[in-house]
């Protein structure tokens, strides 16, 4: 993956514990839309914004729901999706739900998903550069690991407690 096409560290802030997207403001999505080799189209701006206040996943009818007041289409939110997807302003996140999901990239991280609730938690200590050594050492058929993803699967504790 092209580092230079992710969004940038200083569109991320730290706040307890958990990250948490920055307010992205108008000249920053079209920033991040120009760097990205995109025009700055007022379904792009907005689809963007929507991405920029929810810092957990979210799929495109969540993101419809929210843009769609402003005349975009369902079909555009698709569309939009997939461009972003393909310069790497989004990351598809499997959440093994019943839609897609999707959220910023740009700082990695991993989920913890409750299977009872749907509660989600990022997280970002990640042993993976590690083990991916190990793994290339011993397999047949690869050499380089160029990406990952994980996502955990369990019962939070609040539902531990039902």
């Amino acid at each position: 993956m092209d580092e230079n096409l992710r969004i940038p560290e200083r569109y991320f802030t730290q706040t307890n514990e958990a990250l948490c997207y920055t307010r992205v403001m108008e000249k920053d999505t079209l920033i991040i839309l120009r760097e990205s080799g995109l025009k700055a189209t007022t379904p792009r701006v907005a689809i963007l914004k929507v991405f920029a206040k929810n810092h957990l996943p979210i799929n495109a009818e969540h993101i419809y729901q929210k843009v769609k007041i402003s005349g975009i289409n369902e079909a555009t939110v698709y569309r939009t999706l997939l461009s972003f997807e393909e310069k790497n302003i989004i990351k598809r996140i499997d959440l093994r739900k019943d839609s897609l999901y999707y959220e910023l990239a740009g700082h990695h991280h991993h989920h913890m998903i409750c299977i009872e609730c749907g509660t989600i938690e990022d997280f970002e200590t990640c042993k993976i550069g590690s083990i991916s050594k190990d793994l290339l050492e011993h397999s047949k058929k690869f050499a380089l690991i160029k990406d990952h993803s994980l996502e955990l699967f369990g019962i939070c504790k609040a539902c531990d407690r039902k």
